[in-house]
């Protein structure tokens, strides 16, 4: 609980949410990252974790491995504070969470979900090797499915 500050700039910031979620309150990102210590009790190994600039010791962002809704997958998430984004920030969190979802959790395959003009993302993840996989419409809305495969390329550096 003691990122909840954090927690909360990031969920109810509407620029850093336009490609996730709608933009939470302090009590509704409260809850959710209730939730979320919930889900590490059940499921040790998954949810959502601060990302911590090394150098300047504060959350610069999260990550998340989580269960895809309607299938076995797990996919990809993540989101930087505006002063992270292209830094290269990025496809290094991805990175690090493919060799977790790879090497410790012993996945075959990992998934990624995005909207159409979300470019940026989308650059990320082929970066690390993944491949769109299909298009697909939930709530009205229309988003990309990405895959990569562990025999995939994800162990080339990213560049």
């Amino acid at each position: 609980m003691q990122d909840l500050e954090s927690f909360f700039a990031l969920n109810s910031d509407p620029e850093l949410m336009q490609y996730i979620r709608p933009p939470q309150s302090f009590e509704e990102s409260k809850k959710f990252l209730e939730e979320n210590l919930a889900l590490y009790e059940s499921h040790p190994t998954l949810g959502r974790w601060a990302l911590v600039s090394k150098s300047e010791d504060l959350v610069i962002g999260s990550l998340s491995l989580l269960p895809l809704e309607h299938s076995n997958d797990l996919h990809i998430g993540y989101v930087l504070f505006k002063p992270y984004w292209r830094q290269g920030y990025a496809a290094e969190i991805v990175r690090a969470g493919i060799i977790h979802a790879f090497d410790q959790l012993k996945l075959k395959t990992l998934t990624a979900v995005t909207y159409p003009e979300n470019l940026p993302s989308q650059n990320v993840l082929l970066k690390n090797g993944f491949v769109l996989e299909r298009s697909f419409v939930e709530n009205g809305k229309e988003s990309r499915l990405y895959r990569l495969n562990n025999a995939g390329p994800y162990l080339k550096p990213v560049s």
